[in-house]
């Protein structure tokens, strides 16, 4: 194979690629503006959740005990470093292993990381943070939600953890934690530029029945119709 053959198939591939990053990047921006409307069950909204982002990931954050679930019973306190038991929020969130134990900012992103993630190359974890109060800001948005739509919003969470033979959710053992109020989980599902954590957190919101994006990748595109 010749020089000027090799060249034009290194182009052409190049060129592919390309292409692809920027129709993705031009989607992830577009597609997110395309909103699916909240739906009103007519049922008194009386539970407080949140959507919370660090700028790279999205939780949902969500009362750690109520009348409808405790997470503290197989998310437990003592999982974490403070292991501290005042805590009255617990944010969740879905996303690749790498990213979540390598990847605490953008400052951190490793390229062999992000390929793996983009690739579907690597496992998936959950991420739980417990909170003793949530604040509102231009990170964190409160909504107000029924009790059915709180319980389909439990029902989708839960669906993503992986379980043990007993059915709790196996623990991730890592210094890798944020702070001394978080823990990780094995999770299911494979993590790719399709499918975000804040893909996983935007569907989390649809099965609430809340206003989400169509489809988004980043955190932009959930906070856009939150603002």
């Amino acid at each position: 194979m010749s020089v000027k053959v090799i060249l034009f198939y290194f182009l052409k591939t190049l060129g592919i690629i390309l292409g692809v990053v920027v129709l993705y990047a031009i989607l992830g921006y577009l597609l997110p503006f395309i909103e699916v409307s909240a739906k009103d069950d007519g049922e008194k909204k009386e539970i407080p959740i949140y959507i919370y982002t660090n700028g790279v990931h999205t939780d949902i954050v969500m009362p750690v005990k109520n009348e409808l679930h405790d997470w503290s019973a197989k998310i437990p306190f003592a999982n974490t470093t403070s292991k501290k038991t005042d805590y009255n929020y617990v944010g969740i969130g879905w996303g690749d292993k790498g990213f979540y134990l390598d990847t605490p900012t953008w400052a951190d992103l490793k390229f062999s990381t992000a390929v793996k993630a983009a690739f579907w190359m690597s496992e998936s974890a959950m991420h739980a943070s417990f909170y003793r109060t949530m604040t509102e800001a231009s990170d964190c948005k409160k909504i107000m939600i029924s009790k059915k739509q709180y319980q389909d919003l439990v029902k989708f969470v839960e669906a993503k953890f992986d379980k043990d033979t007993n059915g709790n959710y196996i623990l991730i053992p890592t210094k890798a934690v944020y702070s001394d109020n978080d823990a990780f989980y094995d999770a299911q599902g494979s993590y790719s530029f399709l499918n975000t954590c804040n893909t996983w957190a935007n569907d989390a919101l649809k099965a609430a029945g809340q206003k989400a994006a169509w489809w988004t990748p980043t955190d932009y595109g959930i906070f856009l119709h939150y603002k």
